[in-house]
């Protein structure tokens, strides 16, 4: 009896949620312009919430329908026709692309630009917070491609602890081999290019939990103050509803 009573309930909550009505929450994972103050990143908006913005503002919104992204001035209603782009978020984020090695440059298709093809290489350029699935699979990736280059990356807590990668010509992926050098959380790292010139600080954060809705994975983001990531899902995002509005 409390089986059945738990499947009307359960029915009846999915019918809610499928009404055209129903408001589905969505999380700002970018904002630029004058307003960006009042809509800042991580702000949840419900898709029935309207916005005002001004000239120069941009907002971008994900939710687990698509991306919205929304420009001034006027008033906007948050849920009004997201873009879906299903198939980008899955390469972004595919999991098994912690366990290969790519060749070449992936560029955005928009105005050439070279951009990292998944959330889980870690760019050797920039630093910040990086959330992994896991720490033992570390893949590192540079933006360039041309010619042979080794860097190396040093745990400060581990004194003289470090490990060398190297890139091999038109490579732009490499591993980091975690018995040289183990990945831990609490620990900074520091990437160093071949002039000796220091390209990045890194620290790591383990991602607990099977993100496969944008807006569930960009919360964890925000919460775990991986910023880089969030970026990198929100430009995403934002080329491929460009791309569909041409």
């Amino acid at each position: 009896m409390f089986s059945a009573s738990f499947k009307r309930v359960a029915t009846a909550a999915a019918l809610v949620l499928a009404l055209p009505g129903a408001a589905l929450a969505g999380v700002v994972v970018k904002s630029t312009g004058p307003s960006a103050g009042k809509y800042p990143v991580g702000t949840k908006l419900d898709d029935d919430v309207r916005i005002t913005l001004k000239d120069g503002d941009a907002v971008t919104v994900l939710t687990a329908q698509g991306t919205r992204i929304i420009r001034g001035a006027g008033s906007f209603r948050v849920g009004d026709r997201p873009q879906v782009a299903s198939d980008r978020f899955a390469a972004l984020t595919r999991k098994r692309a912690a366990t290969r090695v790519r060749t070449g440059a992936v560029r955005d298709g928009l105005d050439g630009e070279v951009t990292n093809p998944s959330l889980w290489y870690v760019d050797i350029t920039r630093s910040g917070t990086v959330c992994l699935y896991d720490l033992a699979t570390v893949r590192l990736w540079r933006p360039a491609t041309e010619g042979t280059a080794t860097y190396r990356i040093s745990a400060d807590a581990e004194g003289e602890a470090h490990a060398d990668v190297t890139f091999d010509d038109t490579v732009t992926v490499a591993a980091l081999d975690p018995a040289r050098l183990p990945v831990r959380e609490g620990t900074h790292y520091m990437v160093t290019g071949p002039d000796g010139r220091t390209t990045a600080h890194l620290d790591f954060v383990a991602l607990v939990g099977d993100f496969e809705a944008p807006d569930a994975l960009a919360e964890a983001l925000i919460a775990r103050g991986c910023t880089l990531q969030l970026e990198t899902l929100a430009n995403a995002f934002e080329q491929s509803a460009a791309a569909g509005m041409d």
